[in-house]
Order: C-alpha cells, then sequence, then structure tokens
C-alpha cells in the first residue's frame, strides 16, 4: 500500500470560528471552495454538515467521469468536522476542517488532507504530482474563504431573497454558490415546471412568468441569454441571440415594475460589445456607442430594462468585459490549444482585450445588488486592460508553455464568418474607473493575477 501523504494549511480568517463555521455550513459552500481547473460537480446531499450526512460528487479524470462520495464526521459545532472518502479516486483520503477562535472577530482556519495514491504501489509514483494538486486546492480554498467573508463584511444586511436568471451558466452558477454563503436565500428562473420552491418558472419567448413566486423578491441578476461566440452566426442565430436577450430583459422589467411591491434593484447584464470595435480609444460608460450587430443587440438589451426604471427600481448594466474562468467561456475554449503549447496571438495581436476573473465578476455583481448609489451602466473588466499579443505571452507564462502560434485573421473569417470581426478581433479598451470609484477593490486587478488565480498557478 502506498505510504499516507499529509498537506497542511493555516490561514487567519477576519470573523469569529463560529460564523466561519456557518459559512461553511451553508448551500453554496462546496460550490465555492471547488477549484474551477477542476471539473468537480455536486450530484446529491444527504443530511447537513453533521455526523454521518455525505456528499456525492462526480470529477472528469480526463475524459473520464468519477464518482467521490465523502461522509461527515467528528463535527464538533462551531469548531470543525473531518470528511472522509468511502468511494472515490484516492486510496485513502481524510479532510480535517478546523476553526480556531483567534479573538472576537478573527479565527485560524487549519486544512490538514492526508491521503494515499490509488493503485498501491504503482500509484505511489504520481504522489509528488498529487501533492503539488492539494497543495494548489487548498491555497485557493483559504483565498475564496478569506474573499468571500471580507465581501459580506464590506455589505452586511438581512439576508435577502434574490432571483437570478441564467444561474446555470458559468457566471450564474458561481454568484448563485457566492451570495447563498453570505446567508442569501436564492431563487432560479427556469424554462421548465417548478420542482421546488427555489425556483421560479418562466419562458420567455411565449411573454409566461410565474409572477405570484416574484412577489417576495428583493432583488433580481437578469444574466439568460444565447451564447455568443459559441458557433457561427447565421440568420436565425442572430435572432436568437436577440430575442433571447430583448424578449427576456423585456418580460422580467414588465413583470417587476407591475408588482405591488417591486424588488429594489435589478441587475441586468449586457457587454462591452455595446462599444463596438474601437482600437485603442479608452472607453467609460460615457462614451460613443457602436453600430455593429453586438452594438445594436446590447443597447437593445439594455433598453428592454426601461419599465423597470420607470417603475422606480434601480436599474444596473454590467458591462461585462471577457470573463475568464476554465469553467466556461473563451479562455475554457483556448485552453486546449495553449496547454499543448500551440496557442498564439489572434489576428495582428494588436487589439485590446478587456478581461475580468470569475471572482471578481460576482464580485462586481454582489456590489451592483448592494450598492445603492450604483445604477446605469457599468463597466466590468480589470483596471489594466491588455492587448492580444501581450494577452497570449501571459497565458503563455502562466502554463509554462510556449506561445508563438498565431491564428490568421483570415483564418478566423474563414471559420466563423461575421462572429470573428465582432468578437474575436473586436478592440476594446474598458476604464473600470466608474466601478472603482463607487468603492469596488479589485480581487485580481490585472489578467496575469486573474489567470493565476483562476488557474491554480
Amino acid at each position: 500500500m502506498a505510504a499516507e501523504t499529509i498537506v497542511e494549511r493555516t490561514t487567519r480568517v477576519p470573523c469569529s470560528a463560529a460564523e466561519l463555521y456557518a459559512w461553511h455550513q451553508r448551500p453554496g459552500a462546496l460550490e465555492r471552495l471547488a477549484p474551477p481547473w477542476e471539473r468537480v460537480r455536486v450530484v446529491s446531499r444527504t443530511g447537513g454538515l453533521e455526523n454521518g450526512s455525505t456528499v456525492v460528487l462526480e470529477l472528469e479524470v480526463g475524459p473520464v467521469p468519477v464518482r467521490w462520495v465523502a461522509r461527515h464526521r467528528d463535527v464538533l459545532p462551531g469548531r470543525g468536522f473531518t470528511d472522509e472518502q468511502v468511494e472515490g479516486p484516492f486510496g485513502s483520503w481524510t479532510h480535517l476542517h478546523e476553526m480556531i477562535p483567534a479573538g472576537p472577530d478573527a479565527a485560524d482556519l487549519h486544512e490538514r488532507i492526508a491521503f494515499t495514491a490509488p493503485f498501491g504501489a504503482l500509484g505511489a509514483i504520481a504522489t509528488g504530482a498529487l501533492t503539488h494538486s492539494v497543495e494548489r486546492l487548498l491555497a485557493y480554498r483559504h483565498a475564496v474563504i478569506v474573499d468571500d467573508v471580507l465581501a459580506h463584511q464590506r455589505h452586511p444586511s438581512r439576508p435577502r431573497h434574490i432571483a437570478i436568471s441564467g444561474a446555470t451558466g458559468t457566471i450564474g452558477t458561481a454568484l448563485s454558490a457566492f451570495l447563498s454563503t453570505g446567508g442569501h436565500r436564492i431563487s432560479r428562473l427556469v424554462r421548465r415546471s417548478s420542482r421546488s420552491p427555489e425556483e421560479i418558472q418562466w419562458d420567455p419567448a411565449a411573454a409566461r412568468i410565474d409572477r405570484e413566486a416574484l412577489r417576495d423578491v428583493d432583488a433580481v441578476v437578469h444574466l439568460a441569454g444565447e451564447g455568443i461566440a459559441d458557433r457561427r452566426w447565421s440568420g436565425d442565430r442572430k435572432r436568437a441571440i436577440l430575442d433571447s436577450r430583448v424578449q427576456g430583459t423585456r418580460l422580467l422589467a414588465e413583470a417587476l415594475a407591475g408588482l405591488d411591491r417591486p424588488p429594489s434593484v435589478l441587475v441586468s447584464a449586457s457587454a462591452m460589445g455595446i462599444y463596438g470595435d474601437r482600437g485603442d480609444e479608452l472607453l467609460d460608460e460615457s462614451s460613443r456607442l457602436g453600430s455593429d450587430f453586438l452594438a445594436t443587440v446590447c443597447q437593445a438589451w439594455e433598453a428592454a430594462a426601461e419599465p423597470a426604471a420607470a417603475a422606480g427600481i434601480r436599474v444596473v448594466h454590467p458591462r461585462f468585459g471577457i470573463v475568464l474562468s476554465p469553467a466556461g467561456g473563451a479562455l475554457a475554449k483556448q485552453l486546449p490549444a495553449f496547454r499543448a503549447g500551440v496557442g498564439g496571438p489572434i489576428g495582428s495581436g494588436r487589439q485590446w482585450m478587456s478581461g475580468v476573473s470569475l471572482h471578481d465578476a460576482i464580485g462586481a455583481l454582489h456590489h451592483a445588488l448592494f450598492t445603492p448609489a450604483l445604477r446605469g451602466p457599468v463597466n466590468v473588466a480589470c483596471p489594466e486592460p491588455v492587448r492580444n499579443a501581450e494577452f497570449t505571452r501571459i497565458l503563455g507564462r502562466v502554463l509554462r508553455r510556449p506561445a508563438l502560434v498565431p491564428v490568421p485573421a483570415f483564418a478566423l473569417r474563414l471559420l466563423f464568418g461575421e462572429l470573428a470581426d465582432a468578437a474575436l478581433l473586436a478592440s476594446q479598451r474598458l476604464s473600470a474607473a466608474a466601478l472603482m470609484r463607487s468603492g469596488y477593490q479589485f480581487r485580481q486587478p490585472t489578467i496575469e493575477s486573474a489567470l493565476r488565480f483562476e488557474l491554480g498557478r
């Protein structure tokens, strides 16, 4: 049998031990702590944080899904618990979580993972790589916990009931988990029949929404919409992109405006495509808007929320840059080539790229929800945008891979048509000054820090 390996980490967290324990009890904690570079899905939970309760996960190990079942034991409310693998990818796995008081408003989070590699002596060859993976995991977990605790402290409030559309997407999934660790109740807008009190049925194409289920909602985050860059645009595809945004936004805005007690805020997503291809111009929220297809879509998307604003609801339009996460979106599509050492600049490489970590994207949404002075459009991107060629060099450096294989513009146009110029080759250099003036503090203020955090590097 392979020898046991132990990895430990201790971090000071700015909250009491009891609150740190409560954070781990809340519904989204497990999802928040799963590193985005690992494909992990929560399949089911039995019980809460108590002796004998279990969690079933599914991991992707290469192309193969692996089932992992962990059971809680040695639960000491307010102070700690242990997870033990009863089925899974390791020979053995025991994960101790301790919350050690360090004063009235501070605690030391101590985690100790003891594991053995699978396949006995043969698997022991991989122990070094597994140890590095566990160290990355603990570093990520501790950074997330500290950041989340601080974020919730910056916006202390009673628990709110927050409805989210697009809650199963990359941003929506992360936002739902984050808000729930702050004690907020989350309801997800779904197109199928509702299966629980936490679901609100709607069908934007048919102009149907369960208005009754919206009556006690305090705030709404609207993220739903067809993917922009996942396939070549046809006439039908462009109509679907436009309709999915305008119809859904208008339906939601009108439904909220018609409530006896409407929510205080609607955060309705938008995107940097609203500015069009603008070369080296630094773009703030007062900049001239573009006139290409994506720009007109974004303008119609924002305008569709007007019924909510007219009813006195505070409306915020986060104009997202490229949200950087290996869990989905543009970065996830690029990673296979870059990991294989065949990534490189796109087109001339001179176009500006305005990106933001997924961690900061949900941080900005949280800030928009709980900052009463913030309304209207607000750019959401790192304060320091880079040109595509520089982004390529940074990603190659983070992954420790060469990044010298260019992708010619003509090849992209052959493959993607109009989409190539509008979304892949366009230059948009966003200013994040308005978001920072409103009090938002970036967790990853540079593209390199964003990539290193999201990739665990």
